[in-house]
């Protein structure tokens, strides 16, 4: 109800939009994650998801499976609750490899043949191979895979998954909830002279936009976003199958695809993280963009390919925690970008030391607000701890910012043009009452 609301979508917003508009790969990833933080009342009670058929599979299949590596991360959960979760989340780690494989050789173009790592492992040897390279797995037990079609999901799983897909599509709330981010979202969103998106605007090594190709013409920086924009939409609304299906893909590809804008890195070594001890085999690498941002000639070349001033415009980026009890500043390139996510969810706050940022424009300054992790009402009064965020001023402005300079402002001045426009009209006999 909020008369000024806007979302700039990040990867996990996108993933829940995949996974609201059917995309199997985003679903199983999206309920993956949910059943990473233990959050079974928010999927059940909440979302009015159906998991008996993923308990089913959990309990049969994987009812002798310690699940070590997939123990949620909750304070507030028994241990018998605590194991059948790990076994449904594992069966689920397993179902989203397989369907992530469907998306990549449906989606040649989307180049990541290199995360279909089931057809490497090799159960007897207790390897997998990645990358011509070979690790050792620290769990062996995979009793839903078929060594002849290693990503053909089961009958189970495929039982499991059709009942999630209705559970999704059929959730009143989660559609009104994603369906909220269509209407007020966008990959990016240009205001007042400043450039707000989540996670990057694809680089190559030399600092230039990358170039990705998809249906038949390359496109970069803006027309990029633009056209991913629209392809979401279609993902989501269209009624045209063919349409819907590569939304859908694209979705997932935006979630955790090469370079993606809103993923930022070459891979997610999700399957690694899991089943792999080795750490080396868990790095990620950052796209060029998080190596140059820091410049304040890329950022003014970002703003320009936005068509916004590079003399005054602003960067506003979000997606990577600023790591501030490291001595990391979120104000980068002498202030033509800020990134403002400081870890606003509680699972970040050990590696920020900070509970979220909030940016706040007004006529006279720009000012970063940092909140401090709360805990409780209880703890804040018995402690005495001082919950008022620590404020760092940005900018002082020299001229305050009058209503005429805002992008809202602009909008008022046409109007009031339009009506002199009407009004002149009438006096002279062009407009009819």
């Amino acid at each position: 109800t909020h008369h000024s609301i806007d979302v700039q979508w990040g990867n996990h917003d996108i993933l829940w939009m995949g996974a609201a508009s059917g995309s199997l790969a985003c679903i199983a990833t999206a309920m993956r994650i949910s059943l990473r933080y233990g959050n079974v009342e928010l999927l059940r009670e909440g979302y009015g998801i159906d998991t008996s058929a993923l308990v089913t599979l959990a309990l049969e299949v994987y009812g002798d499976d310690p699940a070590t590596m997939f123990r949620p991360s909750s304070d507030t959960l028994v241990e018998k609750e605590i194991l059948l979760i790990a076994r449904m989340h594992k069966a689920l780690a397993v179902i989203e490899a397989k369907l992530s494989a469907d998306v990549v050789k449906r989606r040649p173009e989307f180049n990541m043949t290199d995360r279909m790592l089931l057809d490497g492992l090799n159960l007897e040897a207790g390897t997998v191979t990645i990358a011509g390279k070979k690790w050792e797995l620290n769990d062996k037990h995979f009793p839903t895979l078929d060594k002849a079609d290693p990503f053909a999901l089961s009958e189970e799983e495929k039982i499991v998954m059709q009942r999630l897909r209705s559970s999704f599509l059929s959730s009143e709330k989660l559609q009104k909830h994603v369906r909220f981010l269509f209407e007020k979202g966008s990959m990016y969103l240009c205001y007042n002279g400043n450039l707000l998106f989540h996670g990057c605007i694809p680089m190559n090594s030399d600092s230039s936009f990358q170039q990705f190709s998809f249906d038949g013409k390359v496109r970069s920086g803006k027309k990029l976003l633009d056209w991913f924009e629209h392809t979401v939409r279609l993902g989501h609304f269209s009624k045209h199958v063919a349409e819907k299906e590569f939304g859908c893909d694209m979705m997932w590809f935006l979630w955790c695809g090469r370079d993606s804008p809103l993923f930022g890195k070459s891979h997610m070594a999700t399957f690694e993280r899991y089943f792999i001890s080795d750490k080396e085999s868990h790095i990620e690498q950052r796209n060029s963009y998080f190596q140059f941002r820091d410049s304040v000639d890329c950022c003014s070349r970002i703003l320009e390919e936005f068509d916004l001033s590079p003399e005054y415009g602003r960067i506003v980026n979000g997606h990577v925690p600023v790591k501030v009890k490291k001595g990391e500043n979120p104000i980068k390139a002498s202030g033509k970008l800020l990134v403002i996510d400081g870890g606003f969810a509680k699972a970040y706050q050990r590696e920020t030391g900070i509970a979220g940022y909030t940016l706040i424009s007004s006529s006279h300054d720009l000012v970063l607000a940092a909140h401090k992790p709360f805990e409780s009402t209880k703890k804040a009064i018995e402690e005495e701890i001082d919950v008022i965020p620590e404020r760092f001023v940005v900018e002082r402005r020299m001229e305050v910012i009058r209503i005429r300079e805002t992008d809202v402002g602009r909008e008022l001045l046409l109007q009031i043009d339009n009506l002199k426009t009407l009004i002149e009209a009438f006096k002279q006999g062009f407009v009819r009452v």
